[in-house]
């Protein structure tokens, strides 16, 4: 099917959220809102696609970048392959950098395609990726916030088990932290923790050993820099913990080298960050290839959310889904996306199944 490009827009929101009793904080500076870029693409005949680009403490810049780098580009644009158009745009626009915000705007056009080619099919964005796909309840997990508290980490670990989740994920960085979330969970509980790449080779094998005793389901990002795949190998080689990475991966090639070098168990793929779905279906492939378990990275709440839940629904309906443990002042999507007792899934509704709420819009939309 063909989609004609009538119009397209970047819409900034910022909505206050809350961790509980700490300042929120990303990328080291304080983030006191999520900030949600949505790309809004309209086609010639009326359809509205929904997309995100990742833009946590760089909405501005990703703000800026879509609309002088790649608006220009795709406005009136008759695209007949997404994945093709994508391409194309990457090649293009190559010399100011493959990845960062550029490949972030990338990602939300994308899935903003995707959603309106599956609504010009009629059919649920999981079902338009595979048509054998069914609708089924996905495990959750709760991903907390790195505290650093050990009385806040054992009451954020108890009150996620109250919420109904079964799986829990730790931001923290410590032994002692760690050990005061197996503790308050016991044993039987599933504890992942991602440290978000803080150490060199020799300080994560000393803390991954200590690590060891608590029985994690797996330890992501430990490296510094992330795309340091053959020290990522050498750690995994050397501990007991079943390493996870890939969240700040872009594109298909990156996952090539991530997997050639052997450097994970888990490959964690953004939507929102990696190119879209069509990046996406192309890592996809890789996994089963390479029969690695994927658990992509979501802690999202606008199109990026919704969109993968459908990747996960269509691939790997037995995949974990990330949900960022925090308090937000209002919902794009109102209670739909809300777990029940720990688990999501996606609706019966043609592409991403929802459409954002007009009045949340309106209300956190900032001006740049």
């Amino acid at each position: 099917m063909t989609i004609k490009i009538n119009n397209v827009e970047a819409i900034p929101l910022k909505i206050p959220f809350s961790i509980g009793n700490k300042i929120p904080k990303s990328g080291g500076l304080e983030w006191p809102a999520l900030e949600i870029l949505l790309i809004k693409v309209e086609s010639s005949d009326g359809i509205v696609g929904w997309g995100e680009a990742f833009s946590y403490s760089s909405q501005h810049t990703a703000f800026a970048a879509f609309n002088t780098m790649i608006k220009p580009l795709i406005m009136k644009r008759e695209i007949t392959s997404i994945p093709n158009f994508l391409r194309e745009l990457q090649q293009i626009l190559h010399l100011f950098g493959r990845y960062g915000v550029v490949m972030h705007c990338f990602s939300g056009l994308d899935i903003a395609l995707y959603d309106i080619e599956s609504k010009q099919k009629k059919l649920p964005l999981h079902k338009h990726l595979n048509l054998n796909s069914e609708k089924s309840k996905l495990e959750g997990y709760a991903s907390l916030y790195r505290y650093a508290d050990c009385d806040i980490i054992k009451e954020k670990c108890l009150e996620s088990l109250k919420n109904g989740y079964k799986f829990i994920k730790l931001h923290e960085i410590t032994e002692e932290h760690v050990r005061a979330a197996r503790e308050a969970i016991g044993e039987k509980i599933p504890l992942m923790v991602d440290t978000n790449c803080p150490w060199d080779y020799d300080t994560a094998l000393d803390i991954g050993k200590k690590l060891e005793q608590y029985n994690l389901l797996w330890l992501e990002e430990p490296i510094f820099p992330p795309e340091d795949f053959e020290t990522l190998f050498k750690l995994r080689s050397n501990i007991k913990t079943p390493i996870a990475a890939g969240e700040n991966c872009y594109t298909i090639y990156q996952f090539y080298q991530m997997v050639n070098n052997k450097a994970v168990d888990y490959i964690q793929p953004s939507v929102t960050k990696v190119g879209g779905i069509s990046e996406f279906v192309k890592i996809k492939k890789l996994a089963i290839k390479n029969e690695l378990k994927v658990m992509p990275h979501s802690p999202y709440f606008g199109p990026g959310w919704l969109a993968t839940l459908h990747l996960i629904t269509a691939f790997w309906p037995s995949a974990l889904v990330e949900r960022l443990y925090v308090y937000e002042e209002a919902s794009l999507y109102k209670d739909s996306v809300v777990p029940k007792n720990g688990t999501f899934s996606v609706t019966d509704n043609f592409g991403l199944g929802l459409d954002p709420n007009q009045d949340v819009i309106k209300t956190y939309k900032v001006k740049y």
